[in-house]
């Protein structure tokens, strides 16, 4: 029964697997241009597994941003994880704390998805170790082949790749700006607080990267927070009314 549920995981997390294919090809290649070794990019998949934050990391290591700097960055962007997490062990089947910290580790936003919404009921332990093992080895795999592919790229090319670490990111935002006020706002926030940072060279890089995602992210909700309350309390007077 077990091994079902895993096989089924397995084919719910193909989907992600072939999203990831091009993603973790780009991270490997821009890896290699930005001079970190096979082992040095293969490990940061294998132990960092974030996605974004692994592209943002890259860029700080290019900066030579203190490393202590880049874990609180990455840990800043990846976050949203503990409420994911904590979200979907809600929906899993009772099972051991170090299957479920195995499960816990797997888990992307993709791959929350997949389990979220693919399953009626409780989750078993099963699928979602299926689910997670083929994202999580994928995003492997396709960082290592992505590594290899930028060691024989010509040398114009990697000098190119550059830029293309700044266009993934801007990739990555456009999409989820539309439509959608609150990113438009906290991006716009974020970038004004960063670039203040760093003309008046008040802060650090990494620094600085860090106090605007954190100021902007706690203005934009405080903001809409107000909003809310300020709406709930119009709606309440209409209806006394």
């Amino acid at each position: 029964m077990a091994s079902n549920q895993f096989i089924l995981g397995i084919k719910a997390g193909m989907s992600i697997a072939i999203g990831y294919f091009p993603v973790a090809l780009t991270f490997g290649l821009l890896a290699k241009t930005a001079g970190l070794s096979i082992f040095e990019t293969t490990a940061m998949s294998i132990f960092v597994y974030a996605g974004a934050a692994q592209y943002m990391a890259l860029s700080l290591i290019v900066l030579a941003v203190n490393p202590l700097l880049i874990v609180f960055n990455t840990f800043v962007v990846n976050i949203r994880h503990l409420l994911m997490t904590a979200s979907l062990n809600e929906k899993m089947q009772p099972d051991k704390k170090w299957i479920k910290a195995i499960v816990a580790f797997g888990i992307t936003d993709e791959s929350f998805s997949v389990l979220a919404t693919s399953v009626k009921g409780k989750i078993s332990s099963g699928f979602a170790l299926g689910v997670n093992l083929i994202a999580y080895g994928s995003w492997v795999l396709f960082t290592f082949i992505g590594h290899i592919i930028g060691a024989n790229l010509p040398g114009f090319l990697k000098a190119a790749m550059s830029i293309a670490l700044y266009a993934m990111f801007i990739g990555l935002l456009v999409p989820s700006m539309k439509g959608n006020r609150k990113v438009v706002l906290l991006a716009a926030i974020a970038a004004i607080i960063h670039f203040i940072l760093f003309i008046t060279e008040t802060l650090s890089t990494g620094w600085a990267l860090l106090v605007a995602t954190l100021v902007s992210a706690i203005l934009v909700e405080i903001l809409y927070t107000k909003r809310r309350n300020s709406s709930e309390k119009m709606y309440s007077k209409k209806e006394e009314v």
